[in-house]
């Protein structure tokens, strides 16, 4: 499995914005998927074809509350910007974990391989 530390992802209220009848990514969403594509450049991780097994820790930078599913799909559409994978619908089995808070920006650890 290939394990990648991110930054904390958005919250999905954070990442879309509407404008008119349109869905965008927000600014603070495209901030994101830059990071997120330039850790992956760096690292230079292949695409991973086929359906996928993902194991994802957050660490939140403080104390509030969140929910787990606000956090998923930025993370999942920044990985497949950046090249992972061709599309989130390859990942067939998913874990995910709220770990202690990380201060002051807490990170996000995807474990990812083959199914």
């Amino acid at each position: 499995m290939l394990q990648i530390e991110l930054p904390y992802p958005p919250s999905v209220n954070h990442y879309y914005r509407r404008v008119g009848p349109r869905t965008l990514i927000s600014r603070q969403g495209r901030r994101y998927r830059e990071r997120v594509c330039a850790i992956l450049r760096a690292l230079s991780v292949p695409e991973l074809d086929g359906h996928l097994i993902m194991e994802l820790d957050l660490y939140p930078p403080d104390r509030r509350r969140r929910d787990l599913d606000n956090a998923q799909k930025g993370l999942w559409d920044a990985l497949a910007h950046g090249g992972l994978y061709r599309d989130d619908s390859q990942i067939k089995d998913f874990a995910c974990r709220m770990c202690e808070p990380l201060p002051p920006d807490g990170k996000a650890v995807v474990r990812i391989g083959r199914q």
